[in-house]
């Protein structure tokens, strides 16, 4: 992503009506942000666009792409489309009772910086952006900014008034099928390799930072059990959390993931395969032989691997 190409691209049909100063990486998201200034008649405003975004399925290949994107922020940014925003946002929040996730919307909703420790009184504030990312809200991070109040460096957010849902390419489950999910899968919690309790979470086996935007399906309260057992297992937050992290650093690095350090593959090695694609359904294909992949089939595969020494 060159800085340098990207400016001339925006300053051929803008002049300095939007200034690009920098790429901004948010490693632990796998987020890439350009950070701008946008210029309109009576004001401006200062703020990260998110130009690698998996929750919004943004995974530009050219600098084109990238000031394409700067462009239609820079659009939807116009203090003009601001009412029009707000009414589009307000029907995402219509019957919902996520009262904490609508606190940290509503003071992130006038589109500036704000330090995450005095957006909402939430032991896990990070659970609520992706909450709002996952209702198709576009957010940027900050990891380092200076927080006059906090008198030091914090994580900050800004929301841009992108049309919520616009990109979204997530996956989402109701209550009666989460529920099914788990009685399907008998309540095994699939790290732990034992019945699990009442904080179990349906997993992707693909993990969706691999996906694109043509990969996420409906999910229907009576989904077949077959399709049940092929596309979920069930593990804790916690775990789903360092899945997450594992999968992550796969797609940054192209070296898979070691459940409980033990580095076998029943397919492949540690490398990524050269010939699959980073993102999209046939990525999927890289993901098997993984442990983090479908843990209960790899345990089974490395104890049929043990018998035979």
């Amino acid at each position: 992503m060159g800085v340098s190409k990207i400016i001339l691209i925006l300053e051929k049909k803008y002049g300095k009506s939007i200034e690009v100063l920098n790429v901004v990486e948010h490693r632990k998201a796998s987020e890439k942000y350009v950070d701008v200034k946008f210029h309109y008649q009576k004001s401006h405003w200062d703020g990260y666009v998110p130009v690698e975004y998996p929750r919004g399925g943004l995974h530009p290949k050219s600098d084109e792409e990238v000031a394409k994107i700067i462009e239609y922020a820079y659009k939807c940014q116009d203090p003009s489309m601001e009412s029009e925003w707000k009414k589009a946002s307000g029907k995402v929040w219509k019957g919902s009772n996520s009262d904490v996730t609508l606190k940290i919307f509503n003071g992130l909703s006038d589109s500036k910086w704000k330090c995450s420790t005095h957006l909402a009184s939430t032991n896990n504030p990070a659970r609520r952006i992706q909450d709002l990312k996952d209702k198709g809200f576009i957010i940027g991070t900050d990891t380092k900014r200076f927080c006059k109040k906090c008198r030091k460096k914090t994580i900050h957010h800004i929301m841009l008034r992108i049309p919520p849902g616009a990109s979204r390419k997530y996956e989402t489950w109701s209550p009666a099928l989460r529920g099914r999910i788990v009685k399907v899968l008998e309540s095994f919690d699939a790290y732990e390799n034992r019945k699990g309790g009442a904080d179990l979470l349906p997993d992707h086996k693909f993990p969706e930072a691999r996906w694109d935007e043509k990969t996420h399906e409906k999910n229907p309260d009576n989904m077949r059990r077959e399709k049940i057992i092929k596309k979920f297992q069930l593990l804790n937050n916690k775990r789903n959390e360092q899945k997450r992290e594992a999968c992550r650093c796969c797609l940054q690095s192209g070296i898979r993931g070691k459940p409980y350090g033990i580095g076998y593959f029943y397919k492949g090695t540690e490398k990524w395969p050269k010939r699959i694609p980073d993102r999209g359904k046939k990525a999927e294909q890289g993901c098997v032989g993984c442990g983090w992949y479908d843990l209960t089939l790899w345990r089974k595969k490395l104890n049929e691997k043990l018998r035979e020494v």
